[in-house]
């Protein structure tokens, strides 16, 4: 039987995927074959020799160690789009509430309790210093056209906007996704200096990392509004401040609040609310639940972050799988062993993501505890399993 360690609490929707009578779940499982998790750190804690993969339910792993996961041979999954809708649906109220200076508009309006009679006339007179203006015929830039980028920039088409997107890396999936309306920047100073709104949804990495700073805002538009739903460490807080007491930016809306830009004017900061939603916590829970019964049954990888995807049909009673460095020399030396033990290799597959590589083989024979063995000894295997 296969045990699921849960951490935090996770929709009984996602869990409901799991077969009774092959998996068990529960927070209190001490050697988990998976372990199935939504925020909570997994930084501190000593990964067990047990757990062969960890999927958290969202997008971002940053509370995972992944590196650490991929040394050990854990397949970290993730689940995107599962939240996209979610996400955009966000974004694009954020686009509303901010042109209309909606916010700052409400409180405002609590001020005039108690006037009375009073009220309609103060609210006539005070009204247009929340005026702001329409997203239709206005430009949108949207950096990175992933799932929920190709949402919010097919919406936001949809709204009378014309949009522009860029994404150096965009898939061939994201691409069937985007309206043919939508137009391509060349370059992320053609998106920064024609938008009047700029969105961003890429992922954190040391060379996103406060990518929009100082020279990004001095290439935008002036008056710009920006909006960012993906992580906040991708803007430099300091140049940010700086940039918005200048006027270069209007304002600046996140899911992120930290206490370097809470109360700045022209900041409105979004609790975390992006996923926050029982639709996006139910379709997380559930991708997250079948990527692990894909690969714990099957072998099967499919969203994971640090090992390829590869899927195969199951064709012999025995399967083997490898975890390996991506190095010379490693099929041959895999197919050698398993040949020297007189097992016959049915099907192979095998599949690289930069140093790491995972190697499907369905086999027929005896000796396959020998076999597993060999396999064990070779340089820069990581890890096998046998699958039945």
């Amino acid at each position: 039987m296969f045990q699921i360690r849960t951490m935090n609490k996770i929709s009984p929707s996602g869990l409901s995927h799991f077969p009774s009578g092959e998996f068990t779940y529960g927070d209190d499982i001490a050697s988990p074959d998976a372990i199935l998790v939504r925020s909570a750190s997994l930084h501190e804690i000593e990964l067990p020799a047990s757990l062969k993969a960890v999927a958290r339910a969202g997008a971002g792993v940053n509370n995972i160690p992944v590196e650490k996961c991929s040394e050990s041979g854990i397949v970290v999954f993730n689940t995107p789009g599962a939240n996209a809708n979610a996400v955009k649906e966000l974004v694009i109220g954020a686009m509303l509430l901010t042109a209309r200076n909606i916010p700052y508009a409400i409180d405002w309006a609590k001020t005039l309790t108690g006037s009375g009679d009073e009220v309609p006339k103060l609210v006539e007179k005070g009204k247009s210093k929340f005026a702001g203006p329409e997203l239709a015929g206005k430009k949108l830039g949207v950096i990175g056209l992933g799932a929920i980028g190709v949402m919010v920039a097919n919406t936001a088409h949809s709204l009378g906007m014309e949009v522009y997107g860029f994404d150096p890396y965009l898939s061939v999936d994201s691409a069937w996704g985007i309206s043919r309306a939508i137009k391509r920047a060349p370059s992320l100073k053609a998106l920064f200096e024609c938008s009047d709104f700029i969105t961003v949804h890429v992922p954190l990495s040391p060379e996103t990392r406060g990518h929009l700073n100082a020279e990004a805002f001095a290439s935008m538009k002036r008056g710009v509004r920006l909006f960012n739903f993906a992580r906040g460490e991708l803007v430099a807080n300091a140049d940010l401040k700086e940039a918005l007491a200048s006027g270069q930016v209007a304002s600046y809306t996140h899911d992120f609040p930290n206490d370097e830009l809470l109360g700045v004017p022209n900041v409105i900061s979004i609790p975390h609310l992006g996923a926050s939603t029982p639709e996006s916590e139910d379709n997380c829970a559930s991708m997250a639940a079948q990527e692990l019964i894909g690969f714990l049954r099957m072998g099967t990888i499919r969203n994971s972050v640090n090992f390829p995807n590869a899927e195969m049909p199951f064709t012999a009673e025995t399967r083997i799988t490898v975890i390996h460095k991506n190095i010379p020399n490693m099929l041959s030396q895999i197919s050698s062993n398993i040949a020297s033990q007189g097992i016959n290799i049915e099907n192979m597959l095998n599949k690289s993501k930069k140093e790491y590589a995972y190697t499907i083989l369905d086999i027929s024979g005896d000796s396959i505890d020998k076999t597993v063995e060999g396999l064990k000894k070779i340089e820069g295997v990581i890890r096998v399993r046998v699958i039945r």
